[in-house]
């Protein structure tokens, strides 16, 4: 079993992101790096062709003035082309600046204003368009390179453009990103992530090569990952949970399968075959809802057999944990479920699963046991923008469900005043940009991040996170509640539903918003005579609100008489990332749905 790793690596790590992509590529040149979708099939390229593809993009940017630091826009979803360009802007010295696809054009304008970005890659025409009917007010911005957009010869160009303008400048001058990339420091800015901060304007936060570099490095000294992996990335890459995972992809040197269409996740996975993924807890959720119902639309025998399955599952991996022999026959029992139920769950995910990593939200416990029991290990890992993601993960050969794990090789933490997480070592954050007082609040001065996140360390490590310590309240009788432990408590008890939000501060009880999943919500309809109709119908009829009432019942009684759930209201849709109530991880903004349902919330108290 795991416990302490040799933090040897901390004094020989690569200097930056760049030497550490270079690296990668002199190691495994013939190795497949990436696929990516073309059409229908999927297309292949080595680490060498990646490898001089990067190079001829970076020349290209210092052939337009990239100066070491200077900021580079990236808006668009993730792809191929996205890795790409972030490659060449580190390998150009330059600081890549993430723009969600979905952020609006005012949010757009600012992130690039103020991060006084020189050159934008933007995706498309629609990211376009937030800066052509922007321009005058983004004067540091000389270039666009557009992946798919239209270009107009002067200040859009093409990828290809960009490489050409690359070729021109490598024919002059052989060696000058490698000269460029050696120059680098380790604390030198590689990348300003802006966290969609669920208050006010977007704080950009500064990360360091060494940040990057260390990340990949720490996980590659844990043995988890290598070269025969396969990886599915679908997270936003404008995320640091997605930025992570390309870090841990140079350290180890396995392929990746790019694609950033959240509705085709399962579809690919059972087309890539990937051996591992990162996701949020809303995939796992929606996973398991739709198997769920799935198994109860078939009923009868098929139904029996299954629950009877994951009651076998359940009960040798408790076994398991408690360091127990499994008996002869539930041995036996669990053989043939494994045949019979087990295996087809997995084959949804391509059937090579070894572990799928969960982070930037609280996943619940029962649903984490659930796909454990499927023989599908979930390591639930726990980090934020502030320290490039990865502050704490689970190990699979010492996965403590119910925890986030303990510190990453050569990290620390340890519980503060309040019993606040607190982060320290080399993946932590330089600062937000041009806000010194924030920085100052978030950093102390012995190098500790203070997260504003509520947990606790066992005797061997393990963190377990309560909640935000913002989003915990208190009822006028006194009593605290951690909303997101409710909340997930329902998700797994309710295979419809898609969003829990609890409420109730310095109130005698407390609320619930409730959204459905509208994909669970058609399978529903067509099997309860209601086909056809639409959401919003479907949520006001009398039949989905008995539906949700038993549910509700049910999680009451798991619940201690002051978290209880005393009224409830079914909103007429489900919470988005273009509503602004989701961010693009899929965490709920809860000041935003509160703020746009604030007379909803008050009707249960009228």
């Amino acid at each position: 079993m795991p416990t302490n790793f040799d933090t040897a690596f901390l004094d020989t790590m690569p200097a930056n992101v760049a030497v550490q992509f270079f690296d990668r590529v002199a190691t495994s040149p013939d190795s497949e790096a990436f696929r990516f979708p073309r059409g229908e099939a999927w297309e292949s390229v080595t680490w060498k062709q990646v490898g001089e593809k990067v190079e001829a993009l970076a020349a290209g940017l210092i052939a337009l003035g990239v100066q070491p630091e200077q900021r580079v826009g990236i808006a668009s979803g993730t792809r191929y082309e996205w890795i790409l360009a972030d490659l060449a802007v580190m390998c150009a010295a330059g600081a890549t600046t993430t723009v969600y696809p979905s952020t609006n054009a005012e949010d757009t304008v600012y992130i690039l204003a103020d991060s006084e970005s020189h050159v934008v890659f933007a995706e498309d025409d629609e990211q376009l368009k937030k800066l052509t009917d922007h321009r005058a007010e983004l004067p540091h911005v000389s270039k666009v390179v557009t992946f798919d957009g239209a270009t107009d010869g002067d200040w859009i160009i093409s990828l290809d453009d960009l490489a050409q303008l690359g070729a021109a400048k490598l024919a002059e001058q052989p060696d000058v990103v490698r000269t460029t990339s050696d120059a680098i420091s380790p604390d030198q800015l590689a990348t300003l992530i802006y966290t969609s901060g669920t208050t006010g304007r977007p704080k950009g936060v500064r990360l360091r090569h060494k940040s990057w570099v260390f990340e990949g490095e720490a996980i590659r000294v844990q043995n988890i990952l290598d070269e025969t992996d396969l990886q599915f990335l679908w997270l936003p890459m404008a995320h640091s949970f997605g930025k992570v995972l390309l870090s841990a992809q140079l350290a180890c040197g396995f392929a990746s399968a790019v694609d950033g269409r959240v509705d085709k996740i399962v579809d690919n996975c059972a087309a890539v075959k990937p051996t591992f993924m990162g996701a949020a807890p809303r995939i796992f959720e929606k996973a398991y809802g739709r198997i769920q119902t799935m198994q109860a639309a078939e009923g009868g025998a098929k139904e029996k057999i299954f629950h009877k399955a994951f009651e076998v599952g359940l009960k040798v991996e408790q076994l398991k944990r408690e360091g127990k022999s499994v008996p002869l026959p539930l041995k036996v029992q669990h053989g043939l479920f494994d045949k019979l139920v087990f295996s087809k769950v997995r084959e949804r995910f391509g059937g090579r699963v070894r572990f799928f990593i969960s982070g930037a939200a609280a996943l619940n416990r029962e649903i984490a046991e659930w796909f454990n029991a499927a023989g599908i290990v979930i390591l639930e890992g726990y980090g934020m923008t502030e320290n490039s993601a990865g502050g704490t993960v689970n190990h699979p050969d010492e996965n403590r469900i119910g925890t986030v794990g303990r510190a990453l090789p050569g990290a620390e933490v340890k519980i503060g005043e309040g019993d606040e997480v607190l982060l320290r070592g080399p993946h932590v954050m330089e600062g937000y940009h041009n806000l010194p007082e924030e920085t100052h609040k978030a950093l102390d001065a012995d190098g500790w991040l203070h997260t504003g996140d509520k947990g606790s360390l066992d005797a061997d490590g393990f963190l377990t996170i309560t909640g935000r310590i913002k989003e915990l309240f208190k009822t006028s009788g006194g009593k605290y509640i951690a909303p997101p432990a409710i909340e997930s408590k329902f998700k797994a008890i309710c295979p419809y539903a898609s969003q829990f939000m609890v409420f109730g501060s310095e109130k005698n009880y407390v609320v619930a918003l409730v959204t459905l999943d509208p994909d669970a919500m058609v399978g529903w309809a067509a099997e309860n005579g209601m086909e056809g109709q639409s959401y919003t119908e479907l949520v006001r009829s009398d039949a989905v609100k008995t539906m949700v009432a038993g549910y509700v019942d049910e999680l009451n009684t798991k619940l201690n008489r002051w978290e209880t759930i005393k009224k409830w209201e079914l909103l007429d849709h489900d919470l988005t990332v273009e509503s602004g109530e989701l961010t693009p991880s899929m965490k709920v903004k809860r000041n935003v749905v509160e703020g746009n349902h604030k007379a909803v919330i008050d009707s249960m108290y009228a």
